[in-house]
């Protein structure tokens, strides 16, 4: 079992249904206003609700940035990729997936996750190797998004042709490409591949890319982190949709 921390957290795991819970600890004198969602979700869900101490909480959590909320709950199962393409046929827009290479960081990943789902991002594909994270980590920095946006184990490069198959479009972000972001459609189908600073994009996904692209940088600036590249391609995607007015969520 898991410790889920953080009122936003527990909640969206508490509304995603997708989590086996055994209890949600509350700290004893919680302000009853701000954990009013989280006692109703937990009613709904027929979920129990332990008021604890402080200190028992403190013992229980990574750190004291809990808000005095937890839950002790299952891990959150990955989606297949059945599933996934299940839900891209049945989602009413073209679809925007994001897929990450080489993230080593959690709470890099919970950014990632949070900007993911800020910018309509209908899934983020991860390295089946790269898929043992701490949730706890993960979850504090992705402020309920850990549990809103569907992550998908990416094991070779099979399921990538798959969603080529169904019409999207791979492509690669890597440093000295020479079309740019801005320069791309980002408004039909398509899946936006980030690597890590330290390898980018592995050979393997580089060689099913469609196309490759970059973000523009001021000469001599560092290579940007991959949650704030994905931030970046993602947010540009969003506002390309929206521009043309393309299949709002």
């Amino acid at each position: 079992m898991e410790c889920l921390e953080g009122r936003q957290s527990v909640l969206a795991a508490l509304q995603g249904r997708s989590r086996r819970f055994e209890v949600i600890l509350i700290r004893q004198g919680a302000h009853e206003e701000k954990i009013r969602e989280v006692l109703e979700a937990a009613a709904a869900a027929r979920v129990p609700v332990k008021r604890v101490s402080g200190r028992e909480l403190d013992a229980l959590a990574h750190g004291a940035s809990h808000g005095g909320v937890l839950a002790v709950c299952s891990s959150k199962p990955p989606t297949t990729a059945d599933e996934l393409l299940q839900l891209l046929r049945r989602t009413g827009h073209q679809p925007l997936l994001l897929l990450v290479e080489g993230i080593e960081d959690a709470r890099n990943l919970g950014f990632t996750l949070r900007s993911a789902q800020a910018m309509g991002a209908d899934a983020v594909l991860i390295k089946k190797h790269l898929w043992d994270f701490d949730e706890t980590e993960v979850a504090r920095p992705a402020s309920g998004a850990l549990e809103r946006v569907p992550m998908v184990q990416v094991e070779d490069v099979k399921l990538l042709q798959r969603l080529k198959g169904e019409g999207l479009r791979l492509l690669g972000c890597v440093a000295g490409a020479k079309r740019s972001i801005y320069e791309a459609d980002l408004t039909a189908g398509v899946i936006l591949a980030i690597g890590g600073e330290k390898r980018g994009l592995s050979g393997a996904v580089r060689s099913v890319c469609d196309a490759l692209v970059s973000i523009p940088t001021v000469a001599g600036a560092p290579s940007l982190a991959l949650s704030h590249a994905a931030a970046v391609v993602l947010a540009e995607a969003r506002r390309q949709r929206i521009r043309y007015n393309i299949s709002e969520r």
